[in-house]
């Protein structure tokens, strides 16, 4: 593969991949849609994050030795789907309790706690504590990497591709959910939206366990 080409094609493939929904997309709708727009950001910032050192990691070839050692795929996956079933649990439960919505990853409720560092934390979390997305760029991101080229200049390059076609589509979806802010401000739709999101995120958790 050219080295003017091997972006492109990298592109298109992350490209398909971002645009599936799954958790990630979970996540920001949701936060952004309870109007928390500097959280959902960082949410935002926080996954990309996430998927820079996975790309930096896969590149000096350090998340080789995660997927060879069965071990440490298997803890990690395991402490990953316990921070998955545990954040949607708590959306369940306080929606449930009648309690405002909170984020999984906050002691107290998050209405008003509009902050681009907690969103950070729990969208940083969510992608490191996903052994898939190690796996995903072990297996992808060297078949991009043309023969000759520097394994790490090259891959971050296509990381940073990954990374910006992210940032993109978030900002689709955060303008998006901005659409239904006037329908969220009544508090039953907040909870039908939370136990949706909390259904998914706690799905992902156990498939996640489940997944050998």
């Amino acid at each position: 593969m050219e080295i003017s080409s091997a972006p492109w094609s990298f592109a298109l493939v992350v490209g398909l991949l971002t645009l599936t929904p799954g958790l990630d997309t979970a996540l920001i709708l949701r936060t952004s849609a309870l109007g928390r727009r500097r959280r959902a950001w960082g949410v935002v910032l926080g996954i990309q994050t996430g998927t820079l050192v996975w790309g930096v990691f896969t590149s000096l070839g350090v998340t080789a030795l995660l997927t060879a050692s069965h071990l440490a795929y298997t803890a990690l996956r395991w402490i990953g789907a316990a921070y998955l079933v545990w954040m949607g649990f708590r959306m369940l439960r306080d929606t449930f309790r009648g309690l405002p919505t909170a984020d999984a990853d906050e002691s107290e409720p998050a209405d008003g706690a509009d902050s681009v560092g907690g969103g950070w934390r729990q969208g940083t979390l969510t992608n490191l504590l996903n052994p898939k997305m190690g796996a995903f760029y072990v297996a992808v991101l060297p078949q991009f990497i043309p023969a000759g080229a520097d394994h790490l200049t090259m891959g971050v390059l296509l990381t940073a591709v990954h990374i910006l076609i992210g940032l993109f589509w978030s900002a689709v979806l955060i303008g998006f959910a901005r659409v239904l802010r006037g329908w969220l401000r009544k508090p039953h739709a907040r909870r039908l939206l939370d136990r949706i999101t909390g259904t998914v995120i706690g799905i992902f958790g156990v498939r996640l366990a489940l997944n050998q």
